[in-house]
């Protein structure tokens, strides 16, 4: 019961944050009843990590050090993000273009370093930049920021196009060392581009993928059975594999909607896990509730 209560003062805490961003994203009318399921783990491919089915997204309208889930204000964030993870969503999807790092660090303090799961991304340039800066800074500083001693998954931010791992060798090199040294687990691209997708399911220096996928084709690099297609030939060559745009960036949101692309995912994407950009605590246990209801039917 005295978990009850605090749920309540929670979810009462955040009323009108819960009521404008679930009238920004359509979803306005979840039920945000307590529930008892909670998010179960998967193995991320041959990564050697193992994560919650469900990551915290960080990133929705994210860009220039700043999204909705930051635009809670960091009280509220904190207050959703533990929440997620009394649901069990032990999985933290952030950026360092999201500004995102401080929040989540602000989030894990009271939580078990080794039940959480850590992924961010790093920004790259094509070799030759005079933004390139040394990989080994910027992995520094994202630690401190989130308040870690290792950070368990960097991906190269939203790849654009093919040919990547010939012009981006700077952050590859960079991010293979970090990986020796315990600074980071596994390493991977963010794609927004099929080729950039392709070329990474065959690349022996990627561990992870984060690829859109959903349904509806909607902000997607190719048909859905394409890309499922694309990331089934993916798993066989054990990279773990993380499915982002799972309600095509807010564009499939209705009720329906969202329980067919959470089926999709979960029976049809050829993913491990995904990442939902949820912003209140309704829509926690929306995704949660139906998630684990369609993992176990």
């Amino acid at each position: 019961m005295k978990d009850l209560s605090r749920r309540d003062f929670i979810r009462t805490g955040l009323t009108g944050i819960v009521g404008v961003t679930a009238a920004c994203s359509g979803l306005g009318k979840l039920n945000a009843a307590p529930r008892e399921a909670m998010v179960d783990s998967v193995k991320l491919g041959n990564s050697g990590l193992k994560v919650s089915r469900i990551a915290l997204g960080t990133g929705s309208r994210g860009g220039s050090k700043a999204s909705n889930q930051t635009r809670l204000g960091m009280e509220k964030f904190v207050e959703m993000a533990q929440y997620a993870y009394d649901r069990g969503v032990r999985f933290f999807d952030m950026a360092d273009s999201y500004g995102s790092h401080p929040y989540v660090g602000e989030a894990i303090k009271k939580m078990p370093r080794e039940k959480i799961t850590l992924l961010t991304k790093i920004w790259t340039y094509e070799d030759g930049s005079d933004r390139n800066i040394p990989v080994r800074e910027s992995i520094d500083r994202y630690r401190q920021e989130i308040g870690t001693d290792y950070i368990d998954i960097v991906l190269m931010h939203c790849l654009m196009s093919g040919g990547w791992h010939k012009n981006r060798t700077h952050y590859m090199d960079g991010l293979s060392r970090a990986k020796q040294d315990g600074l980071i687990k596994a390493v991977g691209v963010s794609c927004h581009n099929w080729d950039a997708m392709a070329e990474a399911v065959d690349s022996p220096w990627v561990d992870v993928i984060l690829a859109r996928i959903n349904p509806f084709q909607s902000n997607m690099d190719g048909t859905p059975d394409a890309v499922s297609d694309l990331l089934k030939r993916a798993k066989a060559n054990g990279k773990g594999l993380i499915g982002m745009k799972i309600f095509g960036e807010g564009k499939n949101v209705s009720d329906t909607e969202r329980e067919q692309s959470l089926k999709y995912a979960l029976t049809d994407a050829n993913i491990h896990c995904m990442t939902l950009g949820m912003e209140s605590i309704a829509q926690i246990e929306d995704a949660v509730d139906r998630v684990m209801k369609l993992a176990k039917a």
